[in-house]
């Protein structure tokens, strides 16, 4: 359990808004959404999804005729990762939610570890349900997949000093209050290092962020987002940040990791 702030209690979670973004998910939505709804029967499900032609968003505008709990953005098309999650905060913000829940449609994560990262939050404004912490499980990944995700995340801790073993995890809770202190129109990652730029502007912004073991499956169905671009980019951007967090004197003024959230 990694953390950059106080452990005190935080308020209650109250509305919780889990976001799946979809592009052709056709085989794994509704197996997505029923486990989400099994695990956590008093969370929210938004699906938003990327205009995907497999008939993706058609599915899930079933699965929300007869779930009240569910719903569908449809967005216009095939944007990235992190452009679905960036509205599907703006959509949780207006309608009242106090924190949004990152998610895959893919089957890696399990629902049944929602709960334990929902119990988290309550001494922390970021939970990252890690692969890379103690007790954690990574199942079915080739060995390639192993060294690419475990030397990239070191490489973004030991770059951008930001606290913790998974910072490209994707399967994630956000109070909304930790969202409101970060600068979201100033994010420019579209692809996996959406979820590095949001762990270190979370961190600098004093966030506390802890991190609890998942299970993570590699997809049994579909076919998968990542590419040698996506690798690139998150490797690029990392970089840059690096370079920028220096300039500006940010590694030196974070006083080992403590950050600022009251």
């Amino acid at each position: 359990m990694s953390e950059s702030a106080g452990a005190r209690p935080r308020p209650a979670l109250g509305r919780v808004l889990v976001v799946i973004p979809t592009y052709n998910e056709a085989d794994n939505v509704t197996t997505a959404v029923a486990g989400v709804r099994a695990a956590a029967p008093d969370v929210d499900v938004l699906v938003a999804d990327d205009d995907s032609p497999d008939g993706t968003g058609v599915l899930a505008d079933a699965l929300a005729a007869t779930d009240a709990r569910v719903h569908v953005l449809h967005r216009p098309g095939k944007e990235g990762l992190g452009a679905a999650y960036l509205d599907g905060f703006a959509w949780a913000r207006r309608r009242g939610y106090d924190a949004v829940v990152e998610m895959d449609a893919d089957g890696s994560h399990a629902p049944q570890d929602l709960p334990r990262l929902l119990a988290a939050a309550a001494h922390a404004d970021v939970v990252i349900g890690s692969r890379w912490c103690r007790g954690a499980t990574v199942v079915d990944w080739p060995l390639r997949r192993l060294l690419l995700s475990r030397c990239g995340n070191l490489y973004a801790r030991l770059a951008l000093g930001v606290p913790v073993a998974d910072a490209t995890g994707g399967y994630r809770v956000y109070r909304l209050a930790a969202l409101d202190a970060v600068d979201l129109g100033s994010v420019c990652s579209q692809g996996y290092s959406f979820q590095v730029e949001l762990s270190r502007l979370a961190h600098r912004a004093g966030a506390r962020i802890v991190e609890v073991p998942i299970t993570f499956a590699e997809r049994r169905r579909g076919a998968s987002k990542m590419s040698p671009l996506i690798v690139a980019e998150a490797l690029w951007r990392i970089s840059v940040w690096a370079v920028q967090d220096r300039r500006s004197g940010w590694r030196r003024r974070a006083g080992g990791g403590r950050g600022r959230w009251p």
